[in-house]
């Protein structure tokens, strides 16, 4: 039995099979649905469990070196906000883009976390090292 960690295995079972260059989306809780990519829903109510939450627990279990955003993230949020995820993606480089533009890259992801966050734009794209 799995007592530390993620312990969700439909999460466990996503994250093992994310390869090197490969795309995993954690998404806010009004992200749309992908019917081609699976998708692991972890909402509960608004704000639980958190896009940062989530990130932190993804982090620690494996190893990304890149991630991409929406530029609207920084328009449409707080500096704090913008801070706060800063901290979280810690070394990994974070490119923003237009949203549409962002939203083009999802098809190619492996999967795609689904989170009850509240925040504008808070969704990313994280890619494996």
């Amino acid at each position: 039995m799995l007592n530390t960690g993620i312990l969700n295995p439909h999460l466990l079972s996503l994250l093992a099979r994310v390869r090197h260059t490969n795309g995993l989306v954690i998404a806010d809780r009004g992200f749309p649905f992908w019917p081609m990519i699976e998708t692991v829903d972890l909402s509960l109510v608004d704000g639980v469990p958190t896009v940062l939450q989530v990130l932190a627990a993804v982090r620690a279990n494996g190893s990304y070196n890149q991630a991409y955003m929406a530029l609207e993230f920084k328009k449409n949020n707080s500096a704090a906000t913008c801070a706060a995820f800063e901290k979280g993606f810690g070394s990994i480089p974070v490119k923003f883009e237009p949203h549409i533009a962002f939203k083009k890259r999802v098809p190619g992801a492996i999967g795609l976390i689904r989170t009850g966050d509240t925040v504008q734009y808070a969704n990313m794209i994280l890619i494996s090292g």
